[in-house]
């Protein structure tokens, strides 16, 4: 479960395409900054080098988990939960009643919840938080005996720990889906996980990008007035042709498969945008939190993950014939 990753030369390429990539990207960007009488609007450029920079930050922790090998990258993803959770539960109140079972949701049911993911028990782990976290939470709450508001606070505590926990954890299981009849962190693993991750973030790209060129129809306006049906249809489509591009990354899939993956992961990306989205206009903010400069919380950067990734994993069991587990 120790070993390191990033010793096949496919793995080795797909992530050097992508530093290569933020490499121009970053040239370009820099390139631009220099020259304002482009016409480019100079806060734009300055977004898009902020960006960039939080990119290469992010791209050097990721690579030197997947170097590092299968545990490092499992206790990253739930370092990342553990971080999500807490900016999803302080941008609502809570109550002194609400404390305890928050200090044990924190403390013991994640990092459960991890471990049994590490070890690959899909059996515990897929009802672990649905069914005990629950339970646990509603009952103590109830024991701390405040019970105003009680639905509304025991209700958005799960919807933290389901979202920011639980659907994001499946990312990490997918470093164990038996690839050839074996499992543990091999590199058809890692390809796996990068081939989901690329996917997330690139169709988060273009889905702003088609939605800045073309975009006429809001979906929610007054969940996100930048997020459009052309937006998204335009997203998924190009996400369906990079991912089919790129089948060779992704070990179960053919190209046709992929293309279907991809376009299933950007929809269910566009899915939890919008819905974190609706938090934070419920909450009056506008974003969840700093995670490094120009890239808003951590729960603003995986919020397409959160939805991509469980069913990203068992699409992928199915089209391997695979049950869970």
């Amino acid at each position: 479960m120790n070993a390191p990753a990033l010793n096949d030369t496919r793995t080795v390429a797909l992530i050097t395409g992508v530093l290569l990539l933020l490499t121009v990207a970053t040239a370009v960007g820099q390139f631009l900054a220099r020259h304002p009488d482009r016409g480019l609007d100079p806060a734009a450029v300055r977004s898009f080098n902020l960006r960039l920079r939080g990119w290469w930050i992010m791209c050097t922790v990721l690579a030197a988990a997947f170097w590092l090998g299968t545990t490092a990258t499992v206790v990253l993803c739930g370092l990342v939960s553990f971080w999500a959770l807490r900016e999803f539960i302080t941008l609502t109140p809570t109550r002194k009643g609400d404390h305890r079972a928050l200090f044990w949701v924190f403390f013991l049911f994640t990092p459960l919840h991890y471990i049994l993911v590490a070890y690959d028990r899909y059996d515990l782990f897929s009802v672990f938080l649905p069914l005990y976290g629950t339970l646990f939470v509603l009952a103590r709450v109830a024991l701390a005996g405040d019970y105003k508001r009680f639905l509304e606070r025991t209700a958005k505590i799960q919807a933290g720990l389901m979202v920011c926990v639980y659907c994001l954890s499946f990312a990490a299981a997918l470093l164990h889906v038996r690839i050839g009849g074996e499992a543990g962190g091999r590199d058809a693993n890692f390809r796996l996980l990068f081939f989901l991750i690329l996917l997330v973030q690139f169709a988060d790209c273009m889905q702003y990008a088609w939605s800045r060129m073309a975009g006429r129809r809001p979906v929610a306006a007054e969940v996100s007035s930048t997020r459009t049906w052309e937006g998204l249809i335009g997203s998924a489509t190009s996400t369906a042709l990079l991912a089919a591009v790129l089948w060779w990354a992704a070990p179960p899939f053919e190209p046709w498969q992929a293309a279907l993956a991809g376009f299933v992961v950007a929809v269910m990306g566009f899915a939890g945008g919008m819905t974190m989205s609706a938090i934070k206009r419920d909450r009056g903010v506008k974003d969840y939190g700093t995670l490094v400069v120009g890239h808003s919380g951590v729960l603003d950067r995986i919020d397409s993950m959160c939805f991509a990734a469980p069913v990203f994993y068992h699409l992928t069991l199915l089209v391997m014939g695979q049950g869970a587990g």
